[in-house]
């Protein structure tokens, strides 16, 4: 897969221990890279990246500690580098403004500042959030060139965390000056709603309903009609993986910002979900009850993919069903029977994903 150019290579991965990043360092190991991931100690009851037993070196540190993070870049000297690890959550930024935008703004510019510093990193992929837009409620989806914004705490510092990436870009990374005046490309990914197995993260639709239906109770769904491009984890990783395979082989037209997201009309309702993790696992209960004080949140949010499609060759595998029946049947197994279903999974995407014939999996 990717021409086989992460075998063997050094790739250091931010936020490993979350969710994508989890996903992304067992992917990471199937194609032979050798890893290290930098993260906090997960919240959570269960953390995915433990359930998976990964050989790989893992490193407790804090982004915002510009220090530590240089520190570990400078002796693990990476080639190419991830960065996922973030503040995700809408209404916890509500909660904690100050330390969302200090870990999504001043944490990205220490991650790319210990790349600068670094002289064995040839390429990075930052990943912000499809948040990070200014919404005006554009249903065609935004595009790469539209302009940066944010109503809330979260998706205004991944706008803020996308023109960092920019600064840093035009200031020390520019590719006009590849192979004259530094070796290192630098590209921004922005990536739908994502879901899948090993995701216990607080406030988070499918994984309140998954841990609601392991206990035995009902859900509420607080903003029904909110639609989002959901997409399994694995859909944006494959992005991902297709971006830095582009960067470490020098493709300096890579080096920009792109979107990962499912087809246009592929949009679906929160409460449409709902419905489909139900109809997959018969203990998933909800009722839809929106609170009247509730925080800003968007209702309409889509992406135009069409630049990825065309450039990068980057297609989906699975339909919003195998998304859904997947993810739910994760949960269900997992609560139920105690087994992890990621390499289950793992294998029938990359299955699906050469029977689609896409440029990738070669």
């Amino acid at each position: 897969m990717f021409g086989d150019i992460y075998r063997g290579r050094k790739v250091l991965i931010t936020g490993h221990t979350g969710f994508k990043g989890s996903w992304l360092a067992f992917w990471l190991k199937e194609l032979g890279a050798e890893l290290c991931g930098v993260a906090l100690p997960m919240e959570t009851e269960h953390v995915h990246f433990d359930l998976l037993g990964l050989d790989m070196r893992s490193e407790t540190a804090d982004i915002r500690d510009r220090g530590k993070i240089a520190e570990i870049v400078a002796d693990f000297r990476p080639e190419a580098v991830f960065h996922l690890a973030a503040r995700p959550l809408v209404r916890r930024s509500y909660r904690e403004p100050v330390e969302t935008f200090s870990v999504n703004v001043m944490g990205t510019i220490h991650v790319l500042d210990a790349c600068r510093l670094t002289d064995s990193v040839r390429a990075v992929v930052a990943v912000t959030s499809d948040k990070c837009y200014e919404n005006t409620g554009k249903r065609e989806g935004y595009k790469e060139s539209d302009p940066m914004g944010g109503f809330d705490p979260y998706s205004a510092s991944k706008g803020c965390a996308e023109l960092a990436v920019a600064s840093y870009r035009r200031s020390f990374f520019d590719p006009d000056e590849y192979g004259k005046k530094h070796r290192l490309l630098l590209a921004s990914a922005r990536a739908g709603n994502v879901i899948g197995g090993g995701d216990w993260a607080e406030d988070r639709l499918v994984p309140d309903m998954m841990k609601a239906a392991a206990a035995g109770e009902t859900v509420t769904i607080r903003n029904p009609r909110a639609t989002r491009p959901w997409q399994h984890v694995l859909e944006p990783l494959s992005g991902y993986l297709v971006l830095g395979a582009r960067l470490l082989a020098g493709e300096t037209r890579f080096a920009r910002g792109w979107n990962f997201g499912p087809a246009a009309g592929e949009n679906i309702s929160v409460e449409q979900v709902a419905s489909a993790l139900a109809k997959e696992w018969d203990r998933v209960r909800y009722r839809i009850d929106p609170p009247a004080d509730a925080p800003h949140e968007a209702a309409l949010l889509a992406l135009n993919c069409t630049l990825a499609r065309k450039e990068l060759l980057w297609h989906g595998v699975w339909t919003p069903e195998e998304t859904f029946a997947r993810t739910a049947a994760w949960y269900r197994d997992f609560h139920t029977a105690n087994r992890v279903r990621t390499a289950e999974d793992f294998d029938a995407y990359i299955s699906d994903a050469r029977q689609r014939g896409l440029a990738w999996t070669k």
